[in-house]
């Protein structure tokens, strides 16, 4: 009893502040911040997963490249394509023109990398999220930028190393301020296309027709409108544009560039197949006035995902689009067929 007494008063006197449920609310508070302090980041904006190289990667847009595979367009079309020379040079063009553009992306990501982070998509980007350090993205950027010309007038002709820093200047003035000129920022996304089709002709010293670059120029035109349309479309009657410039461009008008520029891309190519040179075919078919049809259904066929408002991705629908892959292999065929003369 006489014990009792004293721990009964102790656990009185306690009571109001429980030492237990205190120690357990300080732990609690302790760990807080490594769970739940704050407002919940967002994915592109917590710890950077994966290396800098790996992010320095990302930034290049790899799935891009597929774009720089227009260097062997001229060399395909003048037939000068499989020797050990011309696979040789535009090789090299191909990883030059690539190593560019890569520094096009990564100033371009590096001086968007405020905005990009207030983006739902652009945020997770490597240099908006954190994983590319915005001074590293511009060194690395302008290092490509330096070195690319250079070895290009090292290793290839003047024209192709001229044609670069061309590309660049144009490039980079793009991402200062001519994507936000009407038309001008069409024409050069456009001009971007015509340079990969011209480099590799440069690069190994063939003519280029005039109706190769009248046909690829403005198919060049023809998908780059069609992708602003349908980017146009998407964002109608929601707030805000992925891309500000588009809220100064209509879709009637988009679809009159891309309805015009179609148009002309079919009108040079079939002056082109049409045209002999006053050589007579000597081949078992003609092949490449055959080839106007596949190439006319080509165009048709993508003009469907473009009045559709979905062909805001070119590589995703020439590259996921079952019966317009097998128009782009009949037409390939056939144009291999007619350069090769069989």
């Amino acid at each position: 009893m006489t014990e009792a007494a004293p721990l009964a008063g102790t656990h009185r006197r306690a009571e109001p502040h429980p030492p237990e449920p205190a120690l357990l609310g300080q732990r609690t508070r302790h760990h807080r911040p490594d769970t739940d302090t704050g407002p919940a980041p967002h994915p592109g904006d917590t710890a950077p997963t994966g290396s800098l190289l790996a992010g320095l990667l990302r930034t290049a847009r790899p799935k891009q490249w597929v774009k720089n595979v227009l260097v062997v367009a001229a060399p395909a079309a003048a037939g000068q394509l499989f020797t050990v020379h011309a696979l040789t040079e535009l090789a090299l063009v191909l990883a030059l023109f690539t190593a560019c553009a890569a520094a096009v992306y990564l100033v371009n990501d590096a001086r968007d990398a405020a905005a990009d982070r207030a983006h739902p998509t652009k945020r997770h980007r490597p240099v908006a999220a954190g994983q590319v350090p915005v001074p590293v993205a511009y060194a690395v950027g302008g290092t490509l930028a330096v070195l690319a010309p250079a070895a290009a007038a090292r290793l290839t002709t003047p024209a192709v190393a001229g044609l670069l820093v061309a590309y660049l200047a144009m490039q980079l003035a793009y991402c200062v301020s001519l994507k936000h000129v009407l038309v001008v920022d069409l024409v050069v996304v456009t001009t971007g296309f015509l340079m990969r089709a011209m480099v590799g002709g440069l690069a190994l010293g063939i003519p280029l027709s005039r109706w190769f670059l009248i046909t690829t120029g403005f198919g060049a035109l023809f998908m780059v409108s069609a992708k602003r349309y349908s980017e146009a479309v998407q964002m109608a009657g929601t707030a805000g544009a992925t891309r500000a410039l588009l809220t100064e461009y209509t879709t009637g008008y988009l679809r009159f560039v891309w309805q015009l520029a179609a148009g002309v891309a079919v009108l040079g190519y079939c002056l082109w197949a049409l045209e002999e040179g006053g050589v007579p075919h000597t081949s078992v078919l003609p092949w490449r006035q055959l080839s106007v049809v596949a190439f006319v259904l080509a165009v048709l066929r993508y003009a469907v995902f473009a009045d559709r408002g979905t062909a805001g991705e070119p590589e995703e629908v020439v590259l996921g689009d079952r019966a317009l892959a097998l128009i782009g292999l009949a037409w390939l065929t056939m144009y291999g067929l007619a350069v090769a003369d069989w």
